[in-house]
């Protein structure tokens, strides 16, 4: 493969992702395309974007609601597939419901409410994930799992909304051993919802720093960011 100046500083590090994910996905017995991998592109340039693009990721995942509309818009390419992952706050869900594929980080029914009532009629519907508060941690975001059956059901009630699965991004730190606790206990909130609803499919759990534990409990989606960009602008 001939390099662009552009994709030379990132064939590496997607090299070396790719081989983590094929790793621990062998010592899991599953095959390595059955994790797909998001690239989390918050706070890197548009440069870095397109040099990610161009050796073939089209999946990216954004955090700030007004910077990745930036982002879409001046990128502008209907193969590229963008995921909000962040906190959502009240005044940021037009332009999530607007522009973006995917959300990963619903967490309450008004906000659900509300991504369902501004997403554009003629777009297809909102893919969204549950976020859980899988360690139960007063400062982060996330349904804690005991109301989870309740929000699922009010979520997937919701007609411009298509409830693909859940998310969770357990305590930071934590020993593997911990790690893969938080990970097998979301896994099995996620079979609990799959046996009910037709749509569930996506369990998206595991970052640069715990990417192996979270496949090796199950994860079919891996979210990405320093691993691949390096140290995040600003």
């Amino acid at each position: 493969m001939i390099l662009s100046g552009k994709q030379a500083p990132y064939f590496n590090q997607l090299e070396s992702v790719r081989s983590r994910i094929s790793s621990a996905c062998d010592l899991a017995g599953r095959q390595a395309t059955d994790v797909a991998l998001l690239a989390v592109s918050k706070r890197q340039p548009i440069e870095a974007i397109k040099g990610l693009q161009a050796l073939g990721l089209n999946e990216f995942g954004e955090s700030y609601a007004s910077e990745g509309v930036e982002k879409l818009k001046i990128i502008s390419d209907p193969e590229l597939v963008w995921h909000f992952i962040g906190p959502i706050q009240s005044n940021k869900t037009r332009l999530i419901a607007e522009y973006f594929d995917w959300v990963q980080s619903v967490d309450r029914a008004r906000i659900a409410d509300r991504l369902n009532r501004q997403r554009p009629e003629n777009m297809a519907p909102l893919q969204v994930l549950i976020q859980v508060n899988i360690d139960s941690e007063p400062q982060k975001a996330g349904v804690m799992p005991n109301q989870l059956d309740t929000l699922a059901e009010q979520v997937a009630e919701l007609p411009a909304m298509n409830f693909r699965g859940l998310m969770a991004i357990p305590r930071f730190g934590k020993p593997k051993n911990e790690q893969r606790r938080s990970f097998s206990e979301l896994k099995s909130l996620f079979e609990n919802l799959k046996s009910r609803y037709k749509s569930v499919d996506m369990l998206s759990m595991g970052m640069s720093d715990d990417m192996d534990s979270a496949i090796l409990e199950g994860s079919t989606m891996v979210r990405v960011g320093t691993a691949l960009f390096g140290p995040r602008q600003g």
